[in-house]
Order: structure tokens, then sequence, then C-alpha cells
């Protein structure tokens, strides 16, 4: 009789309370195995994939990636069959969930051509010859029972390396297997494995000038006296081996938390959307005088990424192409009606992208506003999933790094963005005569599946006007 089984977030060790899920490695439908990992987790610590102790179909999943779960909190659910007579259940334990069992022996194999003769099993053997070497003596019976493993990273350090937790005796409380007793048997078993006799070569090179009767001789002769002799391709193979021995060895940092993210983000974009980026130098000075003039009125500061901003939502209205996304599936260019702004923010977890929610409905003072409790929001940790996701165009004002340029990398699965490098004074050709003018460069990085260059062009030519000449927005207000 099948019965749905509720699997429990487990507790992590190290006294974690909640969880992050990062990426669910199942669907619902998909069969999974005893023990298979289910879901990917982050806690404040590390990333976890997270094994169920069901085999069986999976019926429901609770939580989007994203979603921050507690200790204990559903996960998902499994439809198993009733449970056979021998069946011990997962012999992996982590806190708060698994079985007690210990897991089920595998059987023997029958004969497939029939019945099974009716023979003892210990039948006296024919004679052997003396030479014979007796059998080997059985290995000792590996101890019945869980695995005393809590942490998911000890059990996958095992799985990688192939070892055997049953095999282990741990060192913690109750017996209790820890990293350290993990990486303590694999040091041993390094240590333990034979290195390889290096046989005595003799180079090739002194073997070519040597006739065929008298090279044949001198190959008989070498392996009578233990030598191999050795070709020039083995030489080089080797010496390349020695070199590569001598080079410095780097320390291996684990893609995880908000870098594991950008970096899976960034990859996809770049497999996926075939790019193209194309630039402008602008002056800036009319846009810094707009700006400190309204700053100069009564009422809240106007920030320079929130009239940025106001330009985008003006260009994206003359140029909709860029507000839009790929279904490769259905094989279709989706056009968006809302302009839901990202914009890059740097933190110490790493780099995220807040959303602003129907940008192209907000004007300077709103816009200032949501730039800040989402930049504030992102330096605290305390984004919500719902404010980092949902993006249709991205402002990057990587200026604020001093660097004047940048091919930003699309931010999937939306189609463009735009660029902001540092404003600084420079030479330049204003109303006909040289002048010092505050220079910007801005940069678009478009999907060129969603439009052609002259729509890229116009676009960031209309950006550059607004930045130009306020005014120009005017026309649009």
């Amino acid at each position: 009789m099948t019965q749905v089984l509720e699997f429990r977030l487990p507790d992590l060790g190290e006294g974690l309370t909640e969880a992050q899920i990062v990426r669910w490695l199942v669907q619902v439908g998909d069969v999974v195995a005893i023990d298979e990992p289910v879901v990917e987790v982050e806690t404040a610590k590390a990333m976890v994939e997270v094994p169920c102790p069901y085999g069986g179909v999976v019926t429901a999943r609770y939580g989007d990636e994203g979603t921050e779960l507690p200790v204990g909190a559903p996960l998902l659910t499994v439809a198993v069959g009733a449970p056979a007579e021998d069946d011990q259940g997962s012999g992996n334990v982590l806190v708060g969930y698994g079985t007690g069992a210990p897991p089920a022996r595998r059987r023997r194999a029958r004969p497939q051509g029939g019945a099974v003769p009716d023979k003892p099993r210990r039948a006296a053997a024919p004679p052997v010859a003396a030479s014979t070497p007796p059998p080997p003596e059985a290995a000792p019976k590996r101890p019945e029972g869980p695995v005393p493993v809590i942490s998911p990273l000890v059990r996958r350090l095992a799985r990688e390396h192939g070892l055997d937790l049953r095999e282990l005796a741990g060192s913690g409380p109750d017996g209790l297997i820890l990293r350290a007793d993990v990486e303590h048997a694999l040091r041993a078993a390094a240590a333990a494995a034979p290195p390889s006799a290096p046989a005595t070569a003799v180079p090739a090179a002194q073997m070519e000038t040597v006739s065929t009767p008298t090279r044949a001789a001198s190959l008989t002769s070498m392996r009578a006296e233990g030598l191999t002799p050795t070709r020039p391709e083995s030489v080089a193979a080797s010496a390349a081996a020695g070199t590569s021995a001598t080079l410095a060895t780097g320390t291996r940092i684990p893609l995880r938390g908000v870098r594991g993210a950008v970096a899976d983000k960034l990859s996809r974009s770049r497999r996926e959307i075939p790019d193209a980026t194309c630039w402008v130098d602008a002056d800036a000075t009319e846009l810094m005088h707009a700006r400190a003039a309204m700053n100069a009125a009564d009422g809240p500061k106007i920030s320079l990424l929130a009239l940025l901003a106001r330009i985008c939502t003006a260009a994206l209205a003359r140029f909709p192409e860029l507000n839009s996304t790929v279904d490769m599936a259905a094989r279709e260019i989706v056009r968006l009606d809302r302009v839901h702004l990202g914009f890059a923010a740097q933190t110490e977890r790493g780099l995220v992208v807040p959303v602003v929610r129907d940008a192209h409905t907000r004007d300077a003072q709103s816009l200032t506003a949501e730039f800040a409790r989402l930049t504030e929001a992102a330096r605290t940790g305390t984004l919500t999933p719902a404010e980092l996701t949902g993006g249709t165009f991205t402002l990057n004002n990587y200026g604020v790094f001093g660097v004047d340029g940048s091919t930003p990398i699309i931010n999937h699965p939306e189609a463009a963005m735009l660029g902001v490098g540092r404003i600084v004074p420079k030479p330049w050709v204003h109303q006909g005569e040289l002048a010092v003018r505050q220079v910007v460069q801005l940069s678009l990085t478009f999907d060129h599946r969603v439009c052609d260059g002259g729509t890229a062009g116009g676009f960031l030519r209309y950006v550059a006007d607004c930045v130009e000449q306020p005014v120009v927005l005017l026309r649009s207000l």
C-alpha cells in the first residue's frame, strides 16, 4: 500500500537554525532513491546538498528557490510503496531525520537456468595442485546499523573520495565520525599506497645509431639486466611531469553562497545570450547642473542614479525591444509592458541586483527613495527573494569603482544592460571651443537576438542626448 511520507529540513549541525533553498535537484513527479540529494541549501556557513531518507515519487515541494526555511519545516513529500520485510531503510543519518535500521544487504543472484541444484553449499572441492595458494582469509565483517554521521559535509567528503564511512571509528562523542576522522583516513590511505618503482631507463637517442642486429642484441641484453629502454616521447612526458610537479600549488575556494549563485547566473548568461556592446562618450555637465538645481530647492535630495534611471525608462518607452526576454522553447521574443529596473549593488557578501518595481511609473524623487531603501537592505542582507528577482532591464553604475568603461554581462534572462562610467573633467569641444567638461562613458550590452545594432545604437544615442541636454526629457513628461 502506497503511503506519503513528509521529509523535513534536518538539523545541519553546528547550531544552525535555518537554511535558504538555493536550487532544487528534483521536480514533482521525479523518482528518487534513498539518500539521493534532493535540494541544495545555503546556511550561514556552507552550501549543502541535502539527501532524502526515503525512496519513491516526489509528490510536493515546499518553498521556491530563495526561500529561507527553519529547521524542521517541510521540504517535500515522497510517495513510497509498502516496505518489504527485509527493507532496512537508509543507512545515513542526519540530526533530525533518518532511519535507525541498518542498510539492506544485496541479495545473491540466483542462476537463470531453472531450479537451483539441490547440492550442499560445502561440496567437496576437486583436488588442486600443491602450488595453488590457499584462499585468502575473509575480511572482517563491517559493523551493522546506521553510520554515526551528523554533518552532510562529512558524508559528501567521504563520497567524493570513495571512502566507506562504515570502516571508520569516530573520535567524537558516542563514536561520532567527524571531518577530522575522514581527513585522517584519506591521508593514511594516501601514505599506504605503494610508490611505483621507477624503471632504469636508457635514452632511445643513444640507440638510434646502432645497427639493427646490434640493437636487437642490446635490447635482449638490457631486458636480461632488468633495464627498460625509453622512447623519445616517454622522455618528453617524464620531463613535462617533472616540470608540472615543481609548479606552485594554489588555494581552492569553493563557489558557495552569493558567490556561487552569481557564478551560475553569469555562466548561464554567457552560454545562452549572444551579446554585443556599443558605447559612447557624453558631456554630463548639464545633467550635473540640473541635479544641483533640483537639490538646491526645498524637498528631498535627488540622486544621480535616479536621474539615470528616469532616462532609462524614457529610452525604453522609445525602444521597447530592449525591455524583453527570449523564450527559446517557444522560439519567441517576449516584449514586456512593465519596466522592473534592476541595479547592481556591491555588498560584503558579493554582487546583488535589487529590483525597482514599475520604475516607469516613478518620478526622480520616488526612484531616489526606492534606491536608498533597497541599497540599505542589500548592505544589511535583508533583501527578500522578491526584491532580487523579476528584473526586465539593469542599470550598472560601475563608475563608483573609479573606472571609465566596461562590457558587463547581461543579467539573464534580461535582454540589455546600461553601463555608466565615472564622470570626470576632460577636454571637450563645447559650442565650437575647447573647454573642460564633465564627461562620462555610456555602454549598452544587449542580446543580439532581440534587436539589431540600429536599435541598440538608437537607444544609447537617446540616453546620451538626455545626459547632455536633460531638457529633452521634458518632451516625454
